[in-house]
């Protein structure tokens, strides 16, 4: 995020209103999930973790998803 210019305030707005379009299950320590926010006002790819034992959440990385890798609508991956 820090690296990337990302404001916190966005990286949290994309986490309330984002919605899971990949889930990584087999992720170690915890599974994980990309969440993509992708309105008129951000447009922006947020992967997290949950740790439902301590209720804690962790943001792995967060960036502006990227044409060459999404389609047009920046939530469905390109092959």
């Amino acid at each position: 995020m820090m690296e990337r210019n990302i404001p916190r305030a966005d990286v949290k707005k994309a986490i309330i209103d984002g919605v899971i379009i990949e889930s990584y299950t087999q992720d170690k320590p915890l599974p994980s999930v990309l969440i993509a926010c992708v309105n008129r006002e951000l447009k922006l790819h947020v992967v997290t973790a949950y740790d439902f034992e301590n209720k804690t959440a962790y943001i792995i990385t967060a960036y502006y998803p990227d044409a060459k890798y999404f389609e047009d609508d920046l939530i469905t991956r390109r092959k």
